[in-house]
Order: structure tokens, then sequence, then C-alpha cells
């Protein structure tokens, strides 16, 4: 390209936009604004769905539904509270677990503590682990995990049985290899989207704090790590609606028994796993039962996403006022 084509290029690129470029610019806007609209038209039409089926229900036990502990098909009592028990406790301790590491796989993966070469081959197997599928991680817990995890537990309880967390053994599946899986999968997504977080701190921010006299650790820990909290914090919020919904590894190693119970050995049940072994063989008292408590599951779902969206939003506005 010689001088004047360059000249050519850059009155283009810098002169006022065409027509063209205003009619791109609306259809742009366009179809953002109708894709927008297409997400909600879609949840309250789902929401519109399972709440109509869910209306007979509903009238028909109200917020008992909520607070009953018993599940019974042949005497027609129904109560879901173990269940949004267990699908919380599990999540909360698959949370705990995945977003502690997540958090800090990311935080080594984009800070050079690894050699170019070696990160990008840590990240590729961390981002694997999302394409497993969860029944392969169902299996993989009962043959790995629990037989691993036994030993442990049955210690726990002969020494800590005082603690309401070791109060039992562990004889199959129970609530902690269900969680202990369940961080595995999200660990993908939290690790993921708290690399894009720090990535977008700027360097500066880094430079300053040493320039300042921070050692690596609290720049890392006091300076870079808060001013990415929002991003780190919607990484969480998205891993604990990812723990919400799973089904098949939570049908296969929560135990699927109707209790409350603190102990991270006792068998439980998650609301995604009770429609999924129920709904196939459910008849027509059954359906609008279970389309109650997937209405709960969803409206949990929406309300932790909802609250950690507010959440960060919040953060945000204190972080540039504070800035």
């Amino acid at each position: 390209m010689n001088a004047f084509e360059k000249t050519a290029v850059g009155q283009q690129i810098a002169g006022p936009p065409s027509q063209a470029d205003y009619l791109l610019d609306r259809l742009f806007r366009g179809l953002a604004k109708a894709c927008a609209w297409f997400i909600i038209i879609v949840v309250g039409l789902l929401l519109w769905k399972i709440g109509s089926k869910a209306i007979p229900a509903i009238q028909e036990y109200h917020l008992g539904f909520l607070t009953g502990t018993t599940w019974d098909v042949n005497k027609q009592v129904f109560g879901i509270l173990p269940e949004i028990w267990g699908t919380l406790y599990s999540s909360l301790l698959a949370l705990a677990i995945g977003g502690f590491f997540g958090v800090t796989m990311a935080i080594f993966l984009t800070q050079d503590f690894l050699p170019p070469r070696l990160a990008l081959l840590f990240r590729t197997i961390v981002e694997l682990l999302a394409a497993i599928p969860s029944v392969v991680y169902g299996f993989w817990g009962i043959f790995v995990v629990v037989p691993f995890i036994r030993p442990i537990a049955d210690w726990l309880n002969a020494e800590l049985g005082w603690i309401p967390f070791f109060g039992t053994t562990l004889s199959g599946p129970g609530m902690l290899p269900a969680s202990l899986v369940l961080a595995i999968m999200i660990l993908p997504t939290v690790a993921a989207v708290s690399q894009d977080a720090l990535r977008q701190v700027p360097y500066r921010i880094k430079e300053a704090a040493f320039g300042l006299g921070a050692t690596r650790w609290e720049a890392i820990l006091k300076v870079i790590l808060p001013t990415a909290s929002a991003g780190v914090f919607g990484a969480l919020v998205l891993g604990f609606g990812r723990a919400l919904g799973e089904t098949m590894a939570l049908a296969m190693l929560a135990g699927n028994s109707n209790q409350l119970s603190l102990s991270l050995f006792s068998p439980g049940n998650t609301l995604a796993a009770l429609l999924a072994l129920n709904f196939p063989e459910a008849g027509e008292r059954e359906v609008p039962v279970l389309m109650y408590a997937a209405l709960v599951l969803l409206l949990i779902t929406l309300a932790v996403n909802m609250l950690g969206t507010a959440i960060m939003t919040l953060s945000s506005r204190s972080y540039k006022a504070n800035k």
C-alpha cells in the first residue's frame, strides 16, 4: 500500500459515517433488542407453561407443599422441603469447594505463576472438564470418590460423631461425594469467567502496587482481586446456578433419600433429581405436583441470579464511587 492509498484509507476511517453505516448500526441495534426481548419472552413462556400445569397442585397443597417432608405417591402426600434443603446444601458445598479452587486456578493462570505453554495446557485441561457428560461424573463418583472418602468419613464419624456434620457414616451415596463431584463440574465455569475478570484489570494497577512496595501476593489479594471482584462474583453466581440445575450426577450420588440432615455423609435428594427420577413414571395426579416442584426450582434459580446481579451492580457502583 503506497502513501496515497494510506491517506485515502485514513480519510475514509476518519470521515463521517455514511448512510450505509447508519443503516448497519440501526440493524444491529434492532437485532440486539429483538434478541433481548426474545429471551424475556422465552422465560415468560416457560414460567407460564410450567405454572399453568402446576396450578392444580398449588390449589390443592398450597404452601404446605414447600414445608412438607413426606413424598408418598401411594398416599398422595407430597412435600419437597428435604429436596429444597438438599438442592441448596449440595450447591453451597460445591460452590465453597469449586469456587475456592476455581478462583485460585484463575489466579495462577493469569498472574504469571506458570510458563505460557504450561498455563495453556492447564487451561485446556480445565476447559475439557466441561465437555464430560454428567452421567460419566456420576459413575466416576460412585466407583472412585465414594470408596476413596469412605474410610475418612468413618474415621470422622467415630472420632467426631458428636458434631452434626459428621453425625452419620458414609454407607454409600451421600451429600459429600455428590458435592465433591458437583464442585468439579462447576470448576470450569468459575475458572474461565474468573480468568476473564482478572485479565481485565489494567496492568498499571499492578505496577502501581509494586511501586508502593507491595509483595506479589499483597498485590494479588489486596489490589488485583478486589478490582476484579465484580467479575469473580459473577463467576461464582454462574457456578452456583449451574450447581442448582445439575441432575444426573446428583441423582446417582445424593442417595435419593427424603430426609433433612446436616451430616455430610447422610443421603439426601435434590429438586432436579426428584424430577428426573419421578417424571417417567408419573401419573395424572403426579404431573401437576412435579410441575409445582419444577416451578420452585426455576424460581430459586431466577432468584439466585437476580440477587447475584444486584450485588454485582452495587459492588460496581461502590467501586466506581470510591475510585
